[in-house]
């Protein structure tokens, strides 16, 4: 977009912390007889009790009125806001309107959620009015948990308060010890009374290795010493997620390798997945050796068992795991993963977090009955932050159609199975978009009206003028995200990292990894097709028979394609689109040059897979012209995406990788391909010359 400034890295984190604009209030608009106006020199009165997370919000309301509405709140007016809190009322927070105003709370969290309603609701008006009335919001869920989108285990005050905004109550931080997460010290103690400003629980998600069976002699002291001593020098922590491939223990059920490793002494892989790949019959005994120390500590510690890793396992083995576990800790199961659903000709099957389809899958309709039978509390990993694995280098997937059935779904859940807390983003994190604050509203049991909800939202981000062209393109992107493919090979391999993904043909060569980033570069594969589980067998699906698939699967990702133009033709049809609206332009652009990655890395596969196999020296005659069109074709896509990711330095970039799709990236992807051009593909264009046949 002509109106962006091209911008230094990392300069989304400014940009992803302003929780309000200044000075938007339009003195034009008049306030009806149905509304109340908040004036200069209202008075805010708190209860004598009024602790940090109440004082914080309406620190943040005093700022948010002067800023955005020119509203001064120095006590001198008898207008005034009230706020009480009342620990017996249903709703979390209960907001009053007639002359004076007054917000009612079960706690200072319903309190200060309610404060930032009050916000919400002045924004949208542009002025600072609120309907008379009574407004009533209880929230469905808690916790509701993210992992940090400033980058992987960072929350400076900032981004802990816009997560508060955005309606979550929780954040993780991966803990392989006191105080040591994966990218080095964090003081875990500082960030737990940060949070707590903020009403913010602090989750530690385990990366601590198990290296000794429950069974054996000094396992209780063992795992004291880790899990009993986190919580004690972190008192504060709210509970602790347990994850199979991040904790792992040497099982005694036979489905399973002996051992932690991958592979045997002598360097054969095992022919079983490793214990954090499978429902062992042996977890429940790891898990009341955890929860017998840490609760030792903290006996309302919330413990969260997550079954993502052997959601692929025949249910049988599932249920009974579940059967068999403890029933005062928390179930956490992923909501769309490992389904099997009709994707054009094919059978898709999701092989990691993805939005295309909506949910709720099998595996996890099969554990939420399970979980209610045993009266075990329900957790679901969903994704509702606003991203999944789909595209590794963006901020958010703005497809709001298609994340509202999914809202659907989750709120099925939650009448029928008791669903109750939500793991809303893995380690890419949360970046505050219309979509999370959709979320936040669709999960409000009284704002079931989703359409309502989206409407509201982009009246406020893109204006009222806007609302109907920008919904019909939203819809259009919608219906693109069903024909993604949520293979391995496409969600760990050109998807992963967008248009600096490499066509590599005789040597597998990456761009440097970033050295801000855990991952790096080494969560993705440059190889097509990726499976990027060689070592845990799976059904296959996840990316393996790409012979039988491809045609199909191109298929899908041109239509993918063709429905993301389409939508981005209309958004730019808009005259004088604001800020917000030329960065969504600009993000679906940069999603049309992935998907279009996509495409070419599936192409190139088939070309040069033939050029590879082939006996037949015309065959490989011809296919020499159409692989040096496709390099043609992906450097001009490459091209187009540089200005993009110039102009959002959050395009590219992923809080564990860092960044793996910037402008550096794509033109080393650029000069590779060029190499491949010149060099490897020469390389067959002299074998198969005449003067080289014997």
């Amino acid at each position: 977009m002509k109106n962006l400034n091209i911008e230094q890295k990392y300069a989304f984190r400014e940009r992803m912390n302003v929780l309000y604009k200044e000075n938007i209030r339009d003195f034009g608009v008049l306030c009806s007889e149905d509304e109340t106006e908040i004036k200069n020199g209202i008075q805010m009165i708190l209860p004598e009790n009024a602790g940090e997370v109440l004082t914080t919000a309406i620190k943040d309301l005093k700022t948010f009125l002067l800023k955005s509405m020119s509203v001064e709140t120095a006590p001198l007016s008898n207008q005034k806001i009230e706020f009480l809190i009342d620990e017996n009322q249903a709703e979390d927070y209960i907001i009053t309107v007639g002359k004076d105003i007054a917000v009612s709370g079960k706690s200072e969290r319903g309190l200060a959620q309610g404060i930032y309603c009050i916000e919400d609701k002045m924004t949208l008006k542009r002025a600072p009015f609120l309907p008379k009335g009574e407004m009533k919001h209880t929230f469905m869920f808690s916790p509701r948990m993210v992992h940090s989108g400033y980058g992987l285990d960072k929350y400076p005050d900032e981004h802990l308060s816009a997560i508060a905004h955005q309606g979550f109550d929780a954040i993780l931080i991966f803990a392989k010890g006191v105080n040591t997460t994966p990218c080095g010290y964090v003081d875990f103690n500082d960030l737990i009374k940060r949070a707590a400003k903020y009403g913010i629980d602090v989750y530690a998600y385990s990366y601590m290795k198990s290296e000794m069976s429950p069974e054996a002699d000094g396992a209780e002291e063992y795992y004291d010493s880790l899990y009993g001593n986190l919580f004690r020098e972190c008192k504060g922590l709210k509970g602790i997620t347990l994850v199979g491939e991040s904790v792992g223990f040497p099982s005694r059920d036979p489905h399973v390798s002996k051992n932690m490793a991958t592979r045997s002494e002598d360097g054969i892989p095992y022919s079983k997945p490793r214990p954090g790949w499978w429902p062992c019959e042996d977890y429940p005994q790891w898990l009341e050796l955890v929860k017998k120390s840490v609760r030792k500590v903290n006996p309302q510690a919330d413990i969260v068992f997550w079954t993502y890793n052997w959601g692929y396992v025949e249910e049988e083995y599932r249920i009974k795991l579940i059967e068999s576990l403890p029933t005062d800790i928390s179930l956490l199961v992923t909501y769309e993963m490992f389904q099997n659903y009709k994707l054009g000709s094919i059978k898709q099957t999701v092989a990691d977090y993805s939005l295309a389809f909506a949910g709720p899958g099998n595996y996890f309709l099969s554990e939420a009955k399970a979980a209610k039978k045993r009266g075990i509390r329900l957790y679901a990993m969903t994704n509702t932050a606003g991203l999944t694995w789909d595209i590794g280098v963006i901020p958010y997937e703005p497809m709001p159609h298609q994340w509202m059935e999914r809202y659907k779904g989750i709120r099925e859940a939650y009448e029928k199975y008791g669903l109750c807390g939500l793991m809303e983003s893995h380690h890419y994190g949360l970046y505050p978009s219309f979509i999370s604050e959709l979320a936040k509203n669709c999960f409000i049991a009284e704002k079931g009206d989703f359409k309502a909800n989206l409407l509201e939202i982009l009246e406020k981000r893109y204006g009222a003028e806007n609302i109907d062209t920008v919904n019909k393109a939203l819809e259009l992107w919608s219906e693109a995200i069903r024909w993604y493919t949520p293979t391995d090979a496409d969600q760990y391999g050109a998807f992963r990292c967008g248009p600096s993904y490499p066509l590599c043909l005789i040597k597998e060569t990456k761009p440097l990894s970033d050295p801000d980033g855990y991952f790096g570069n080494k969560i993705y594969e440059v190889i097509y097709p990726a499976d990027y589980s060689p070592t845990n067998p799976l059904p296959c699906g996840r990316g393996m028979l790409p012979n039988l698939r491809i045609n199909s699967e191109l298929e899908a990702l041109y239509k993918m394609n063709s429905l993301l133009e389409e939508g981005l033709e209309i958004l730019k049809e808009i005259q004088n689109p604001n800020q917000e609206l030329q960065y969504l332009i600009n993000l679906g652009e940069y999603i049309c040059c992935c998907v279009v990655t996509g495409i070419h890395a599936k192409e190139w596969f088939k070309v040069t897979s033939k050029m590879q196999s082939s006996t037949e020296i015309e065959e490989v005659r011809r296919l020499i012209p159409l692989a040096k069109e496709l390099i043609e074709k992906e450097k001009e896509n490459a091209q187009r995406a540089i200005p993009l990711v110039e102009r959002d330095s959050r395009l590219g970039w992923e809080p564990s990788m860092g960044y793996a799709g910037d402008k550096e990236r794509i033109e080393w992807k650029l000069r590779y391909l060029d190499y491949v051009r010149d060099f490897e593909i020469k390389c067959y264009e002299n074998a198969s010359d005449d003067k080289w046949i014997v």
